[in-house]
Formats: C-alpha cells, sequence, structure tokens
C-alpha cells in the first residue's frame, strides 16, 4: 500500500508542476522572446525480483526530469542572421528614402527653377526689353539659389539625423552586451532544468536576438548556457570570461560612419549599424555631389551671362556667387543688367542660352542627378524586399518551433488535468484499503 500513495504523490507532484508549466506558456503567449516550455516527466522503477538485476519491474511513479524549451538552435541562428541582413537593408532604405525625399523638385525647387531660367530666356529673346521678363529672369536664378541651400541643409540634417541613430544604437548595443553578461553570470548558478534557467536562457536568447538585428556577431556556448560573443567578422570578442568590451562609433567631418573595437576597426556587415553605416556614406556622397553640381552650374550659367551686355551695353555680371551648395546665392541685379544682348544683337545672348539647352546643360544635368538617386533607392528598396521576406519565413520556421500554440496548451491543461485527478484518485484508493485492512483486523 505504500508503493500505491507513492505512486499517487509523485503523480500529483509532477502533474501539479505540468499544469503550471502549461499556466505559463499560456502567460506568456504573446511576450517576445519566450519559448514554449515542457515538463520531462520520466517513469520511476518501483523494485524488481533481484538486487543486482531487473528481471521485473513494478511501476513506482513519475519523476521530474526539468523543465525543457522548445527550441531548434539552427532555426535561431538562421533567424538571427536573416534578422541582420533585413535590418540593415531597412536602415539604408530608411535614409535613402530621405535622400530622394530632400533631393526632389517638391522639396527644393531646382528642376522647376532651372526650367524657369530657360524658359524665360527664350521669351527674353522675343522681347529683350520687356522688364516683367527680365525680372522673371533674374529670379529664377535667385530660386535656383535657393533651392540648392535647401538641399544643401536638408542633406546636412540627415546627416546629423543618421549619426544620431547610430549613436543611439551603439548605446542600445553596448547596453546589451552588458545585460548578457548578467545572464552569464545567472546561467552559471541557476539548477539544470528549472524555471529560473529557462527564464534565463529566454533571457539570453532575446539578447542576442537584439545584438544579431545591430551587427554580426556570433555565439558559443558552454555547459551552462552561457554564451561568449564574438564580432563575425574579425573574431574579436565582445561578451565572455567575465570581459565586455564595447564598441565605439567616430563620425567624419563629412559624416561618414566608422566603429572600433577595443580600437581597431570594427568591420561589420550586417545589422542596422551597417546600415547606418551605408546610408552615411551614401549622404555624404550626395552632399559632395550637390556642392559640385551647384559649383558647375554657376560656373555655367555666369560664364553664359557674362558673354552679354546688359540693357546699357555693360558687360554681364554673374548670377551667381559661392562654391558649395549651401553658400550659392543669386547676385543682387536690377532687370537692366540682364545680360541679354550681344554686340551685334539685342537678344543675341538670350539666343546663346537657349542654344545650352542640350545632354550637357544644367537642366538635363540635373534630371539625371534625380533619376541616378532613384535608381539607388529603388534597388535598396529591392533589397529591403527580398531581405524581409528571407528574415520573415526563418521567424516563421523558429516560431513553428517555439512559439505557443494555445490550441494545443488548452489540449495538454485537460490532459494533465485528467492525470491529476487519476493520481489524487489513486491516493484515495490506497487510503480506501488500508482502512478497509486495519478496519477487519
Amino acid at each position: 500500500m505504500s508503493d500505491l500513495l507513492g505512486i499517487g504523490y509523485t503523480g500529483l507532484r509532477a502533474y501539479s508542476k505540468a499544469l503550471s508549466t502549461i499556466g505559463d506558456n499560456i502567460a506568456n503567449a504573446q511576450t517576445p522572446g519566450y519559448a514554449r516550455r515542457r515538463l520531462d516527466l520520466t517513469e520511476v522503477p518501483g523494485g524488481s525480483n533481484m538486487v543486482l538485476y531487473r528481471g521485473s519491474i513494478t511501476p513506482g511513479g513519475v519523476d521530474i526530469k526539468g523543465v525543457v524549451r522548445s527550441v531548434d538552435q539552427w532555426l535561431i541562428a538562421d533567424a538571427r542572421i536573416s534578422s541582420g541582413d533585413s535590418e540593415r537593408a531597412a536602415a539604408k532604405l530608411d535614409w535613402m528614402n530621405r535622400v530622394e525625399s530632400a533631393l526632389s523638385d517638391d522639396s527644393n525647387g531646382i528642376k522647376t527653377a532651372l526650367t524657369k531660367l530657360y524658359t524665360t530666356a527664350d521669351q527674353l529673346t522675343a522681347d529683350p526689353s520687356n522688364p516683367t521678363l527680365r525680372a522673371q529672369f533674374l529670379q529664377a536664378a535667385s530660386d535656383i539659389a535657393a533651392g540648392f541651400q535647401t538641399a544643401a541643409n536638408r542633406l546636412n540634417s540627415l546627416s546629423e539625423g543618421v549619426s544620431a541613430a547610430a549613436t543611439a544604437g551603439v548605446s542600445q548595443f553596448n547596453t546589451n552586451l552588458g545585460a548578457l553578461e548578467q545572464v552569464n553570470l545567472g546561467l552559471r548558478k541557476a539548477r539544470e532544468g528549472t524555471t529560473n534557467q529557462a527564464a534565463l536562457l529566454d533571457e539570453r536568447d532575446r539578447l542576442l536576438d537584439q545584438l544579431s538585428s545591430q551587427a554580426g556577431v556570433s555565439a558559443t556556448f558552454d555547459s551552462h548556457g552561457a554564451v561568449t560573443l564574438r564580432a563575425t567578422g574579425s573574431g574579436d570578442m565582445l561578451v565572455g570570461g567575465g570581459v565586455v568590451t564595447p564598441i565605439a562609433m567616430t563620425t567624419a567631418a563629412d559624416g561618414r560612419i566608422s566603429y572600433t573595437l577595443g580600437g581597431s576597426p570594427f568591420a561589420n556587415a550586417t545589422g542596422s549599424l551597417a546600415g547606418y553605416a551605408e546610408a552615411s556614406n551614401h549622404i555624404a556622397d550626395q552632399r559632395a555631389g550637390l556642392d559640385t553640381k551647384a559649383s558647375q552650374f554657376a560656373a555655367q550659367i555666369n560664364t553664359a551671362h557674362q558673354a552679354g551686355l546688359d540693357a546699357n551695353g555693360n558687360p554681364g555680371q554673374p548670377l551667381f556667387t559661392g562654391t558649395t551648395a549651401a553658400t550659392l546665392t543669386a547676385t543682387t541685379l536690377t532687370p537692366a543688367q540682364v545680360a541679354a544682348a550681344t554686340s551685334t544683337s539685342t537678344n543675341g545672348n538670350m539666343l546663346a542660352f537657349g542654344a545650352m539647352r542640350g545632354a550637357n546643360d544644367p537642366e538635363a544635368t540635373w534630371s539625371s542627378h534625380l533619376a541616378t538617386q532613384a535608381q539607388a533607392t529603388a534597388s535598396a528598396r529591392a533589397q529591403d524586399a527580398a531581405a524581409t521576406t528571407r528574415a520573415d519565413g526563418a521567424a516563421a520556421a523558429r516560431d513553428n518551433v517555439s512559439e505557443v500554440n494555445l490550441d494545443n496548451e488548452a489540449a495538454e491543461l485537460l490532459r494533465f488535468q485528467q492525470a491529476y485527478s487519476a493520481a489524487a484518485r489513486t491516493i484515495q484508493v490506497a487510503r480506501e484499503t488500508m482502512q478497509t485492512l486495519l478496519s477487519s483486523l
């Protein structure tokens, strides 16, 4: 009868723990990073017919081996790799879209102003002495300069913005490194198969997910589940042996971002931090390209205007001053100072202006520049779409193993409730049988 009581007791203890585990699963069904848990149960041998040989074993109850997380390390690693690629593409695309917006005609009006300048020049060929058309010609030049200044200011703001985003990302990355080392300390002290160990493993995986989404990292684990984290590119240690090595960020004068680890370059080709670095390089290239365009346009248009004569017969003045987009300024001129004429014709210089329009004139060059940016953004968008699809697929495969399915948990809950009731009934039967035997004496 004592065996029967023992069987019932172990059943009550095991199934009560199983019900508690299912309750944890249901309560954390929507908790990010939570991996479904199950209780590992095993049969307890009750006895045998010989001391050294178990020819016949009678049931002795059920034993709890521990709490087991439903995870697949290969699927987890694949999800982290694809997540890093997706975050890199998404971070880059976000800033590429902003650059495209900063250079668009809706934002700065450069393309419209260039078209207006040439259209007004064409109109002046028919009526070179018209003061209204002369004033419109000068206004178009002023709009061009203002447009370049607006574009330069917006690109400068974008450069500062991506630097600030990267700084925040580096800070979060280093914070996660420190938190991961604290989890390592907990894992080395946690008992195998306990709920505490499972919770620490969940937190470890959550931190590794975040770190992998930010930069290229590789992880190895010891027998306790504690992690040693290294940079994928160089193999330099980030977390391990009780030591945490944070990364640092440097922003160059032109806004380009770079990272270092322990004073050495941190080669990083994945994660949001890599996306920020690529975006900063693109913005720096666009800022340099905008300055070049502003200088070229000013020189080309100034040369054309200075080749003519104004209404008073004086040589034409430069329409622009400044050598960069941010410093480009329209010269203050009166309508009479518009150099529409040449020495032989009252509209000769405006005719020459019209003849400039072609494959290499400022208007066409600027349109080509915008098209190049649009193509770069479209390419980044395609890369983001592909990386997102890949990451979603990897995450879904991982979730098929790790996520909590409430329908399954409901079925398991019913099963273990019935098992718990059966264990309780076993104890009741043992008690009733014992009382019957004792009362018959």
